[in-house]
């Protein structure tokens, strides 16, 4: 196996996850998101990215493929950016059976970084997002009410294993804070992985 890092990002809705991720993108890691599989189907069935029908299509991935899913429909891409000899960074890593595979595969390899915020900050700032399906076609940025942001939250936890992950990660940002505060954690943790 490379010394290439497979540095994965998990954290539930809101945490801050795809800031963290922006940053290691900027320092050449090659990016996937775990979840994009979902959003694909969302839009190969011409429904709206909503949670109401985004959790269906992810039970059904999990159905059909056992809880460790998102990981298994995601190695190509992994092991296509490791033999072109590339560092990746994973986006929204889901669950404790995602986990298990990918560290059972990948070893020291992977790295884990969770980011945390509260969810009275994650719901102030889903709601604050404003979904731009042109401008952002990967659905990247979307925005939820609170209640869909509980439900989804609740779902996470209790149906995908969530918590696994964040409580296994080699790393932990707690996100409560300004962009300047939540960059300053971050560049901590790029200097002991680097």
């Amino acid at each position: 196996m490379p010394n290439n890092k497979i540095v994965c990002i998990t954290g539930l809705c809101g945490s801050g996850k795809s800031e963290v991720a922006d940053f290691f993108v900027k320092q050449n890691y090659a990016y996937f998101r775990f979840g994009q599989i979902t959003l694909d189907e969302i839009k190969k069935r011409n429904l709206e990215p909503t949670e109401a029908n985004e959790r269906p299509i992810r039970e059904e991935f999990r159905k059909k493929y056992g809880m460790a899913a998102f990981a298994l429909l995601n190695i190509p891409k992994i092991d296509a950016f490791l033999s072109e000899g590339k560092n990746i960074l994973g986006d929204g890593l889901y669950s404790w059976s995602e986990y298990k595979k990918l560290k059972n595969k990948y070893g020291e390899n992977l790295i884990v970084i969770a980011v945390y915020a509260s969810p009275k900050t994650r719901y102030v700032r889903l709601a604050d997002r404003r979904n731009h399906y042109d401008q952002d076609p990967d659905l990247k940025y979307r925005s939820f009410s609170p209640e869909e942001a509980k439900t989804r939250d609740y779902a996470e936890i209790e149906n995908i294993e969530k918590a696994g992950p964040i409580a296994m990660a080699d790393f932990t940002i707690v996100n409560e804070g300004s962009l300047e505060e939540l960059k300053n954690q971050i560049d901590k943790i790029w200097e002991k992985i680097k």
